[in-house]
């Protein structure tokens, strides 16, 4: 729903008895300025970076840097012919695009004080009569220059542990890759009778360049290919500090007592419009709060992107206020912005504060008042229900805070032994802590065999006042198929006696594509689509998980992925992957 405008007038200010006001000039042209001067530092830092992919690639280019790093000639900031600074200049365009204020600093610490010595060298023979030097110096200027001008656009911080976990980081890895390319040269030295400190030298000379600065150790002489390996190796190691030293916040500000109390009191009176809005009680998750209060956000950060789930908390209306909080949180700290399964009104919103949505699936969900097992389209479903039912199973259904405390702690006991695999999955669209008392609302189906023994459950969590959103489903894979029919078809015609109305069942996932590349006349496009994601199904409950939602003839509703820019998009899939559990990554200094 569009956030309505206030036409109210603003109240008057009286006057200030201090007559100094601060008048804020108008946005345009020193804006512009900043951030072009911001997106060329980012742009010579690209530049540089293939530059010297391609002087470590192209032995003349390679040469020809050496021979103006060596003799009379300097070359412009970062132009070293290396792979260390190659990834150094990689490395640097990424955080710098991120706005990093450690990354501009480190630029400028570098960058400044080897532009003075050019202005320097530059007032001496022989370096001032070689045009080339010049130049150098002019681009090297132009880069601390751009720095000075964008300074302001570079306000993101970074993680106070930082700088102690980049020394320990620096010193183990350049332990780590100094031992291994010591020994390296010294099982493929070529000239006898070096001394290991000459070695030494010469590993750390190679580490920085594959050029002539290492041949100054005239002890050693290694293969071109044993200096290439020792160079990727110092990278390595420089990039794994480097990382350490820039990496974004981990964001570890989860779910408060505080917050979820007002979190709760939001659902109680907004909670009907988003059937994933209770999931937003998620207590790895952090929320941010409209100014107004009337309004939030949840998100978890993960591998450095800011990720919020289903719509907003609360009342449409306070939504911008709570998204502009949010979105100004990921840029105070570089996060990236991303948002799993909007609903359309909430991705019209989110698309007015500068997101760009993409389609991720379809949404199942029941209508109670239009739900019947006649007919041919339910046959299946009808005979999958009666084949269990004679098979002496039935089903129990109660709100959690129903159930005895021994008795769901028999079924908590038997969910995690059904669960498939280690990990508990589910960020977007699950709770992730089944029994938990402050969860009583929530419903339990519960299923017992003919011997009266625990076979499956499925729990929902409430959805307003009249809504249940399908939370966990777990079985005995040994019991009878057709279980979880049974009992989504029993909860469906026993939902009257709870006062629920709409059920809302698995997402599937690119569910249009199964639906329109199966028809007659689709196009070439989507129907190698749709192949592609059959194939991959074999893996991954993609078209399963679409034709069991299909069975209960649901209402089909569109949920989206939202993002800032569309080169984020591999990072964002990363990231969801590992909040869902379904990728578990190594983590430096031991957080997520």
């Amino acid at each position: 729903m569009p956030a309505r405008q206030s036409t109210l007038s603003s109240p008057q200010v009286p006057a200030q008895r201090n007559p100094r006001r601060v008048i804020p000039l108008p946005p345009g042209g020193d804006d512009r300025l900043r951030k072009r001067a911001a997106a060329a530092t980012v742009w010579y830092l690209r530049l540089l970076a293939v530059l010297n992919i391609v002087a470590v690639i192209s032995l003349p280019f390679r040469e020809e840097v050496h021979e103006h790093n060596a003799g009379e000639f300097f070359t412009p900031y970062l132009a070293t012919a290396g792979l260390v600074s190659a990834a150094l200049a990689l490395f640097l365009a990424v955080v710098m695009r991120r706005r990093k204020r450690a990354a501009w600093v480190f630029n400028l610490l570098l960058a400044g004080p080897l532009f003075c010595l050019y202005v320097l060298a530059l007032t001496r023979d022989p370096f001032r009569d070689h045009v080339f030097n010049w130049v150098s110096a002019g681009l090297t200027g132009l880069f601390v220059a751009a720095l000075l001008i964008g300074r302001r656009e570079f306000d993101a911080i970074g993680d106070r542990s930082n700088p102690r976990l980049a020394l320990v980081a620096g010193a183990g890895g350049n332990l780590v890759a100094g031992t291994l390319g010591t020994l390296l040269v010294h099982a493929t030295n070529k000239l006898p009778g070096a001394s290991l400190k000459q070695e030494i030298a010469y590993t750390l000379l190679r580490g920085v360049s594959v050029g002539p600065l290492a041949d100054r150790v005239d002890a050693v002489h290694a293969p071109r290919w044993a200096d290439i390996i020792v160079n990727i190796l110092m990278a390595a190691a420089f990039l794994l500090t480097l990382y350490a030293c820039f990496r974004a916040p981990r964001g570890q500000s989860l779910l408060g007592a505080e917050d979820e109390s007002r979190l709760r009191a939001l659902l109680d009176r907004h909670g009907d419009r988003d059937s994933l809005g209770y999931f937003a009680l998620r207590r790895d998750k952090a929320a941010i709060f409209s100014p107004s209060g009337k309004a939030a956000v949840t998100y978890r950060v993960v591998g450095g992107v800011s990720l919020a789930s289903g719509d907003p908390i609360g009342d449409p209306e306070a939504w911008p206020g709570a998204i502009d909080a949010w979105l100004a949180e990921a840029r105070r700290h570089a996060w990236t912005p991303a948002v799993m399964g909007a609903s359309e009104e909430a991705g019209t919103v989110y698309a007015r504060h500068g997101l760009d949505a993409l389609e991720l699936g379809d949404e199942a969900i029941v209508d109670l008042a239009d739900f019947t097992l006649e007919g041919r389209a339910m046959r299946v479903v009808r005979q999958a229900h009666n084949r269990v039912k004679r098979a002496g199973y039935t089903v129990r259904i109660r709100r959690h805070e129903d159930i005895p405390e021994e008795e769901m702690a028999h079924l908590v006991d038997r969910a995690d032994h059904w669960r498939d695999g280690a990990t508990e999955r589910g960020f977007s669209m699950a709770l992730g802590r089944l029994g938990d008392p402050a969860d009583g609302r929530c419903v339990m189906l519960e299923c017992r065999d003919a011997n009266d023994e625990p076979r499956a459950l499925l729990s929902f969590v409430p959805w307003g006042e009249h809504g249940l959103s399908l939370d966990l489903m777990r079985r005995d894979r040994a019991c009878e198929n057709g279980l979880m029919e049974y009992m989504v078809v029993e909860l469906l015609v026993q939902a009257e006696e709870l006062g629920i109305q709409r059920v809302s069942l698995n997402f599937a996932m690119f569910r249009s594509v199964f639906e329109r590349g199966s028809r007659l006349g689709a196009g070439p496009v989507l129907r190698v689509w749709r192949s592609t994601l059959t194939f991959f199904s074999r893996w991954w409950q993609i078209e399963s998980l679409y034709r069991a939602n299909a069975k209960y003839r649901p209402v089909w509703e569109p949920r989206f992925l939202l993002f800032a820019k569309s080169s984020d998009i591999p990072r964002i899939g990363l990231a969801s992957a590992q909040a869902e559990g379904f990728l578990t990554l190594p983590r430096l200094g031991g957080r997520s």
